[in-house]
């Protein structure tokens, strides 16, 4: 896997030196030179780790990574702080206000490349126990948080549309019946017609995108990988 890095310094000299760095290393690598714009960058670029300075002009680091972590799109990317700040009062602060790490500068190439590798397997091993299915195409869904998000944009889908969604999602790309659908989603007790999925269907296809989900005529829907 190619992860994606974003470095958020505003030390140009440290933005080079670690972008160089991990390029070498083969990972994809954006930087910005202060929070704002590290936010709006991270919007974008959809990260699987963030490297974050503490002291920077306008908003801090701390700042900057608790307003990432109200954005549900970074509930699984990675923050870590990179400063010479190392007093035990801003290590605190910066755990607290959601980082996974906290690097004292300087530190080596070798040993930084090290720490991310490192806090890069947690994360696979996080997400792969984590209730969430697969992204596919800019798709997400969390199951566990009742959360869709679609290219960086979270969708607030009603309870029978996320069950839906889901049941598709998780058939891999298999054909879900329709009275697979009736049955998961409805249930036995509940009478519901072909034109209540039909519906549900074409509001989901409004939400997501027509090209995420394929109609199986006479047999019933896929979820497109």
């Amino acid at each position: 896997m190619n992860s994606k890095i974003l470095i958020i310094d505003d030390e140009e000299d440290i933005r080079i030196l670690i972008q160089y760095t991990l390029k070498k290393e083969g990972f994809t690598v954006e930087t910005a030179k202060d929070g704002e714009s590290g936010i709006e960058k991270a919007k974008s670029f959809l990260p699987d780790l963030i490297i974050l300075d503490v002291m920077m002009p306008g908003i801090d680091g701390i700042e900057t990574c608790e307003l990432l972590r109200q954005n549900p799109i970074f509930d699984t990317t990675l923050i870590t702080f990179l400063t010479a700040r190392s007093e035990d009062y801003s290590q605190i602060a910066g755990f607290n206000s959601g980082a996974d790490d906290y690097i004292s500068k300087p530190v080596k190439p070798k040993v930084l490349v090290s720490r991310i590798n490192g806090l890069l397997r947690r994360q696979t091993i996080s997400i792969k126990n984590t209730d969430t299915a697969p992204q596919q195409k800019g798709l997400i869904i969390n199951k566990e948080k009742h959360i869709v998000i679609i290219d960086g944009k979270e969708l607030n889908l009603p309870k029978k549309e996320f069950k839906l969604l889901v049941l598709l999602s998780d058939k891999n790309g298999d054909v879900c019946t329709r009275e697979t659908i009736l049955d998961k989603v409805w249930g036995h007790d509940v009478v519901v017609g072909d034109r209540t999925i039909d519906v549900h269907i074409r509001k989901l296809r409004e939400k997501i995108g027509n090209d995420k989900i394929k109609t199986i005529k006479g047999v019933g829907y896929k979820f497109v990988i």
